[in-house]
């Protein structure tokens, strides 16, 4: 199965948001959700190499709005320290205070984007569409919400 009008490059960029057939995202991406992995998107942004639309920031996490949005607000919110947190499933019991904060950190990021209701998604893996190997929430609003999502 082949998708027509994707430019690998670019959607790597602004975050895959095409559906890949599990045989060829499972071989390319395995060794990319690991902590040694190169540097990534995110990693960039905090270390300034890359510009962002700041929302929110404190000690722990960074928050950012996405560069390819799916609804009217769609910010990012990333640990300033990726860690062995490539993705959800990578979490231990030493990670319990960092997801904490970033679940408590959530609403302020979202009354900071101008959202009082949204939609809260964790891509955990290249089949679920995760993209970027570094752990990292969506918030999503500013219009209504359809179920099924995908």
């Amino acid at each position: 199965m082949l998708l027509a009008s994707v430019t690998a490059s670019r959607s790597l960029r602004a975050g895959l948001r095409v559906f890949l057939p599990q045989p060829f995202v499972s071989a390319k991406l395995k060794h990319m959700s690991t902590a040694e992995g190169p540097p990534t998107i995110f990693d960039k942004i905090l270390s300034g190499e890359v510009p962002s639309k700041k929302v929110y920031e404190d000690d722990l996490v960074y928050a950012f709005r996405d560069v390819n949005p799916v609804a009217p607000v769609h910010v990012l919110l990333i640990p300033k320290h990726k860690g062995r947190l490539t993705r959800l499933s990578k979490a231990t019991e030493k990670d319990k205070d960092l997801l904490g904060h970033m679940m408590v950190t959530v609403p302020k990021v979202a009354s900071a984007a101008g959202l009082d209701e949204y939609r809260l998604v964790i891509n955990d893996g290249a089949s679920a569409c995760q993209s970027v190997w570094h752990l990292h929430m969506h918030i999503i609003g500013g219009r209504p919400m359809k179920w099924p999502p995908g």
